[in-house]
């Protein structure tokens, strides 16, 4: 029995266009982010993968890359769970602006903390700010305590966790195939957690928009090796 999972970042989004941070803003993909899941949906059929289960975040962009991967593999029945846990991080007072906004007004070497750092989260936006997810139908069953105004790369992994340990691990010693669709800072932390890496080694860590990334586990889960279908 294969213990397999697979990770993969949602392709091309519309506010990549203006290179804005996106956060939990809910923006659709483009047609290249939509081509991109139809690339990666190809490369997966081709290697040979099937899977039991497809688990994603709750924003549209992941939604549409696991559409358009399971169409291309010509298995849309595969079961389909959605999880806020599995959501980009909360960018904070960052979401919606580009990169050279947030310079002129926090300074390069600070905002480079905030986003590729581990620890650090950046401001955090006020409970009024429409970008708070409070404002925000999709959250209204959650706590508010469980909803962030900002979060550091820690404060999303520590957030993603619960679902990797109560849903994701278990199923994998049952020997489902998984497909995460995710992303590029919630994978990171799940990488993070899956190598053991330190905290300096995780501002080095890229995941790639469209490439699906292949774990191979024991069944007790222990990491046994990584491709990039690529």
């Amino acid at each position: 029995m294969e213990h397999v999972l697979v990770l993969l970042r949602h392709g091309h989004s519309e506010w990549n266009l203006t290179d804005r941070f996106t956060g939990w803003t809910d923006i659709p993909l483009t047609e290249v982010g939509l081509a991109e899941g139809e690339a990666a949906g190809r490369r997966l059929a081709q290697a040979g993968y099937r899977f039991d289960e497809v688990h994603l975040s709750v924003l549209r962009r992941t939604h549409q890359t696991a559409d358009a991967v399971l169409a291309v593999m010509g298995t849309p029945e595969v079961p389909v769970y959605a999880t806020w846990r599995l959501n980009e991080r909360h960018y904070g007072a960052l979401q919606g602006l580009n990169k050279q906004e947030i310079f002129s007004t926090w300074g390069e070497q600070e905002s480079r903390k905030w986003w590729r750092g581990y620890y650090t989260p950046p401001p955090p936006v006020d409970l009024d700010d429409p970008r708070h997810p409070r404002h925000d139908p999709l959250y209204a069953e959650l706590a508010p305590g469980q909803l962030p105004a900002s979060e550091s790369l820690r404060d999303c992994q520590r957030r993603l966790l619960p679902y990797w340990h109560e849903v994701l691990a278990p199923r994998l010693r049952e020997g489902k195939k998984l497909l995460v669709i995710s992303h590029g800072n919630t994978l990171r932390a799940l990488v993070m957690h899956l190598e053991a890496l330190s905290a300096e080694a995780m501002e080095s860590v890229e995941i790639a928009s469209g490439v699906p990334l292949v774990y191979r586990f024991s069944p007790e889960l222990e990491w046994e090796g990584k491709e990039w279908l690529a």
